[in-house]
């Protein structure tokens, strides 16, 4: 989701868990546990290569009983939008479970990384990047809001997805005066707009000027009904 200098070594952090250091490069195959990811070529499409990434990844976090939710193009993909997928896998975790989830994925062979940024750990499989969220633009991941998630295959395996409405919350609140690209989130919004809950995005938007934007260009798209005015 995002592109960030990366540190193995991070300080402390106030509230943030304490990761354990993970070595870079690929770990030693003796020290796997059965199960552990084999390093494999990636496909040579990337639409596929993030699917395939996804689709590990999610498979072992489901293995191990963490709780979670696909997040960003490949859960649009699921809900039943473009195969066409954007940048990396997305996944929400709550902030309390980073290290289990990071001791899941070492144990598979894979490196976990801790960005500058305090929201999120990263790792790549088939030579794409997975992000592991802990805020969907800038609300924290909750019990509640993997609850709502809707189990639904990704291809051949199945896992926990946002709903639709909270799937669209986090892309449109993420929009602000730095980023405000609409292309890929209108397509989302296109796929999604039977599913959604427009009202409730609305107003948890409130009345921030680049949501505002989007939500005025679906409407002369007729992707959404206008909004009534108030009587």
């Amino acid at each position: 989701m995002t592109q960030n200098r990366e540190s193995t070594t991070p300080a402390r952090r106030p509230g943030f868990p304490e990761l354990l250091p993970v070595e870079e490069g690929p770990a030693q195959p003796s020290s796997r546990e059965p199960g552990a990811l084999d390093e494999q070529e990636p496909p040579l499409d990337r639409s596929q290569a993030i699917l395939e990434a996804a689709k590990q990844i999610g498979a072992l976090l489901k293995a191990k009983g963490h709780g979670f939710a696909l997040a960003g193009s490949v859960a649009v993909y699921a809900h039943g939008g473009s195969r066409h997928l954007q940048h990396d896998a997305d996944f929400c975790i709550r902030r309390f479970d980073a290290q289990d989830v990071t001791q899941t994925l070492t144990e598979a062979g894979l490196t976990v990384r801790t960005p500058p940024e305090d929201w999120l750990i990263k790792t790549s499989c088939f030579g794409q990047e997975v992000d592991l969220l802990f805020e969907l633009a800038h609300r924290p991941v909750s019990t509640e809001l993997l609850a709502r998630a809707q189990e639904l295959p990704v291809d051949s395996v199945r896992m926990p997805v946002l709903a639709p409405t909270d799937l669209m919350r986090g892309l449109v609140e993420a929009f602000s005066e730095h980023y405000c690209d609409f292309g890929p989130v209108l397509a989302a919004a296109r796929a999604l707009r039977e599913k959604v809950d427009w009202e409730d995005v609305r107003a948890s938007s409130g009345d921030e000027p680049m949501p505002a934007a989007f939500f005025f260009l679906l409407e002369r798209l007729n992707v959404i009904a206008p909004q009534e005015e108030p009587r």
